[in-house]
């Protein structure tokens, strides 16, 4: 049991964070541009003095450099936290994801090194999970990793991988058995980003963002040492990670640290300043739909604190994440479709003073709903395995992988 109360941790961390971490102006709050290595570094660096102040890995165990203390606690930290610059570009996915990964699946020498190092800013971790004829079928991975001698040699490629270009490892889930189904035939692995073998290339979005990037794998040898959890049984690994994404996505990870969005586009909207910014403030619709998504907002909030709690103590399944998940897109849809409803032209053409950043975000607007698996994906999840509904039908349940018919360009 913690000897600091929860309130005397958030006086010491209060006190910490006046005297070490930058603050921000709430005038003009500075945000993370995850196509910047600067962007990255600058993370590394926060992240050193989180865990040089001790205040790095809060939930997470003591043995890996973490603090071994509860949720409560980092939800204690954030609220300290917030109006101070912190390294939220490595919540999502080196901390809430991979490293959660590795904590639940990896070897006790993979936790020691990858776990500590993240924690300490040495490391940033990525998923190397996509490919480019994958969509949301991740079991039906085509990369293959191939035994020759005591080395694994990998080929093939992936794609939307997250600030892979700014990482140090990634996690590849690759083919090993073509003679079992599927979900029988995958390993996971640890890659370094820099190994020869290894391409990576940035990939430009339509609003301009570099952040994600595509890879492509020709003879790449790994040892056994880099295999996470068991040979041939990747996809329990894979199925931890899916769990411990969705949760992130939806904001439900006690493994994330600091308040707030990482980057402008993430900003929830602020209705009480762009209400009076298009001259509707005494319009009682407008006020109505705005507080219908706030509404949203809140009751999301809730949710995480209600699903995490129901999982840690069992009386939800791990794959109540997908609960969190699926709320969170649907809220972001309301909340992005309310603002620009709210800005109307001046959200799409200059207007008013920070008006048009509502037309901006609504490009980016379905992200949420493909984040961890795309909504269609979440509710079946939630159908099948919190609820209970029968599986829905598959054509190649059972069918060793070499003999699915796959469709060719």
């Amino acid at each position: 049991m913690p000897t600091e109360s929860v309130a005397e941790f958030a006086e010491r961390a209060r006190a910490w964070l006046a005297a070490t971490m930058p603050r921000t102006d709430p005038r003009n709050p500075s945000f993370a541009d995850r196509g910047d290595e600067a962007s990255w570094q600058r993370a590394r660096e926060l992240q050193r003095l989180l865990y040089d102040g001790g205040f790095a890995g809060i939930c997470f165990p003591t043995e890996y450099g973490g603090l071994g203390l509860d949720m409560e606690y980092q939800k204690a930290f954030d609220a300290e936290s917030v109006g101070y610059e912190m390294p939220l570009i490595l919540n999502t996915p080196t901390f809430t994801i991979c490293c959660a990964t590795i904590l639940d699946t990896g070897t006790e020498d993979q936790k020691r090194q990858h776990v500590s190092a993240a924690l300490r800013g040495d490391e940033v971790l990525v998923q190397l999970l996509s490919e480019p004829s994958g969509g949301s079928d991740l079991a039906g991975v085509m990369t293959r990793a191939d035994r020759h001698g005591d080395r694994w040699v990998v080929n093939g490629a992936k794609t939307w991988s997250t600030g892979a270009f700014a990482a140090d490892y990634g996690l590849l889930l690759a083919r090993t058995n073509w003679d079992v189904p599927k979900h029988d035939g995958l390993t996971m692995f640890l890659v370094r980003i820099d190994s020869p073998g290894l391409t990576l290339r940035r990939i430009t979005q339509v609003h301009g963002s570099t952040e994600f990037c595509e890879e492509f794998f020709d003879d790449l040898e790994l040892g056994d040492d880099a295999v996470v959890g068991e040979v041939d049984k990747g996809w329990e690994v894979a199925s931890r990670l899916l769990y411990h994404e969705r949760r992130a996505v939806g904001g439900g990870s006690e493994f994330a640290s600091g308040s707030g969005s990482e980057n402008a586009q993430e900003q929830p909207p602020d209705y009480t300043a762009l209400i009076p910014a298009t001259g509707q403030a005494g319009n009682d619709r407008v006020r109505e739909a705005a507080g219908r998504a706030l509404v949203h907002r809140a009751v999301r909030d809730h949710l995480v604190d209600y699903v995490y709690r129901g999982v840690l103590d069992g009386s939800l399944p791990p794959a109540a994440g997908s609960l969190i998940r699926l709320y969170h897109a649907e809220s972001i849809e309301l909340e992005v479709d309310t603002a620009l409803a709210i800005g109307g032209s001046a959200g799409v053409v200059d207007g008013p003073t920070g008006v048009l950043a509502v037309g901006q975000r609504y490009l980016s607007r379905q992200t949420a709903a493909l984040g961890g698996g795309s909504t269609e994906m979440a509710r079946n999840v939630i159908g099948e395995r919190v609820l209970g509904f029968p599986r829905e039908y598959a054509a190649d349940r059972g069918v060793p992988f070499n003999q699915v018919k796959h469709s060719r360009a």
